[in-house]
């Protein structure tokens, strides 16, 4: 039998994931490896691209053992944004003042660079319009900025940078090419509504980076592909340590959340209409991203793009999200005092199952129809890490009505649901944004990641806005998505939309229940104004 299979390899902000996968898009083994993070200041997230490195290739050979590697046909690398530093011999050089080169990452939420973001902002320069008027302290730019002003003796020393998903197809290519994706998404790459494309000079004058243009670009990258291109083969130095062929095919990269938007926007639901367009795709993971494409480019203030092709190529992506979500639950119940008995005696997917059943409970005994009916006096604002859309705004911060003098387990359910409704009012709210700049109105809401294995955050995410909610058959998208690209590249399909359509699979339809769309309807509006108090409290305290 000629067996042909993808491997897709995922490095996340905590761990790196590697699977094989079918033509189908089946997934046929995996395999994690965690990551090594430093935290050497308050709001400073720094990773090693050795260790880095080193976990994918102990990824890449935990899945591909007893597989014949002539029926590995192609390769695809999706992470992080986070910004990798390299000295001049392509070696790993500090990013602080630890004097660690092992400490060479920049994680994407590192928050050290706010005065950066700030002075890039006050340009104004047209090329914001790209990041929905204002350039986020999670992209390049400002990170690259803070690097100048705060390392002035090292900055001379640094010779390349790379997204992180570049940086590993380097390391199994040798080549310095960059992807699209996440050049437009996160470094002010122009590829604009009236056709130009390239590094904008003008504003890397007005930032105070135009040194980066020196040799054509050298440390940014000159040559730029498409995800999914054929970035080049595996080196023979690399294929022998992962147990694979030289030469086999890898792609360029892609950006973690977009390869899960990738995996899951062909998933087919039962009477769910499969026009890309009319589906907002939620990736959920430490933070979530909310990723919606169409033909046209359509500016969106406070929303990230359109960027073209950075997801699917020839459409425009917008790219909506927030910050903390995962990492935000975690918190809310490692915090609270019975959240942390509880997890000293189960992991975290227990403590939540243990919620959940608490909350049934709970509502069964008050006559409630609905869980979500308990929170009737319980609001949460969840930018406990700042906005990112579509206020754009990072100074923003966590907001909890409804405390008491109460440590009890039901006093922690109770927190824990209104937290995942804050999160689902702000996928509706990235949705209000999105339409009132001119989408048509959305069909669904694919979903994957780390929280949408808990039933209860995606049916409140289908409730709030109404909507239902496609969840794959195959749990891993982002994997799946990385597998697409390598697919392409091997030339098994001939576009990566033939991809999308093979090995997009099949999904679950949650259904909302519309009996309490009213309920949510309130509890929007309360939403609303919790974010417009705190920026009024702002005004009164700045006065």
């Amino acid at each position: 039998m000629n067996l042909k299979y993808f491997i897709g390899v995922d490095v996340g902000s905590g761990s790196v994931r590697a699977a094989v996968v079918d033509k189908s898009g089946h997934i046929i083994k995996t395999a994690v490896k965690n990551l090594n993070t430093w935290k050497p200041k308050a709001d400073y997230y720094e990773q090693s691209s050795n260790n880095v490195w080193e976990c994918c290739e102990y990824v890449i050979k935990a899945v591909v053992e007893n597989i014949d590697p002539e029926n590995v046909k192609g390769i695809g690398f999706d992470a992080t944004c986070s910004l990798v530093a390299l000295d001049k011999n392509g070696n790993p050089k500090a990013v602080s003042d630890s004097c660690n080169n092992e400490q060479n990452i920049i994680m994407w939420m590192d928050h050290r660079a706010q005065a950066e973001a700030d002075f890039i902002n006050k340009t104004g320069h047209g090329i914001l319009e790209y990041v929905g008027g204002k350039v986020s302290l999670e992209m390049e730019m400002p990170k690259l900025l803070w690097l100048k002003k705060n390392l002035p003796n090292q900055w001379p020393e640094y010779g390349f940078f790379f997204d992180l998903p570049d940086f590993l197809t380097w390391k199994a290519t040798g080549s310095l090419s960059r992807s699209l994706c996440s050049l437009v998404c996160k470094w002010n790459y122009e590829c604009s509504i009236d056709g130009k494309r390239g590094w904008n000079m003008d504003f890397m004058r007005q930032i105070g980076l135009d040194d980066l243009a020196d040799e054509d670009f050298k440390k940014l990258g000159k040559k730029v592909l498409m995800p999914g291109d054929y970035c080049g083969g595996l080196t023979n130095e690399v294929a022998r340590s992962l147990n694979l062929l030289p030469g086999t095919p890898v792609a360029t990269s892609i950006i973690d959340a977009h390869a899960g938007g990738l995996g899951m926007i062909g998933a087919k639901g039962q009477n769910i209409d499969d026009n890309m367009s009319s589906r907002l795709g939620l990736i959920c993971g430490t933070s979530t991203c909310h990723m919606a494409v169409n033909t046209e480019p359509i500016l969106v203030k406070g929303v990230w793009g359109p960027y073209f092709s950075a997801m699917v190529p020839n459409m425009w992506l917008n790219e909506g999200g927030q910050s903390s979500s995962g990492m935000l639950l975690d918190f809310v119940i490692a915090s609270h005092s019975a959240g942390a008995k509880l997890l000293n005696n189960c992991s975290s997917g227990d403590a939540r199952n243990h919620l959940r059943k608490l909350l049934t409970q709970m509502a069964n005994n008050q006559g409630l129809e609905d869980v979500s009916l308990l929170t009737k006096d319980f609001h949460v604002w969840p930018d406990f890490h700042g906005n990112r859309s579509p206020l754009s705004d990072p100074a923003m911060k966590g907001m909890v009505i409804g405390l008491t003098i109460n440590h009890s387990e039901e006093n922690l359910a109770l927190l824990y649901l209104a937290t995942i409704q804050a999160l689902s009012y702000g996928t509706r709210h990235i949705i209000d944004a999105l339409r009132q700049a001119g989408y048509a109105p959305f069909k669904s809401l694919p979903v994957c990641g780390g929280i949408t294995k808990d039933p209860l955050f995606v049916q409140i995410q289908a409730d709030s806005v109404g909507l239902p909610v496609l969840k794959p058959h195959e749990k891993e998208s982002v994997l799946v998505g990385a597998a697409i690209l390598g697919a392409c590249a091997s030339s098994y399909f001939n576009n990566v939309q033939a991809a999308i359509q093979s090995m997009g699979g099949t999904a679950d339809v949650v259904k909302p229940n519309l009996k309490i769309k009213s309920y949510h309807d309130k509890k929007y509006q309360v939403f609303l104004k919790m974010f417009q108090d705190q920026i009024q409290y702002r005004s009164i305290m700045n006065c």
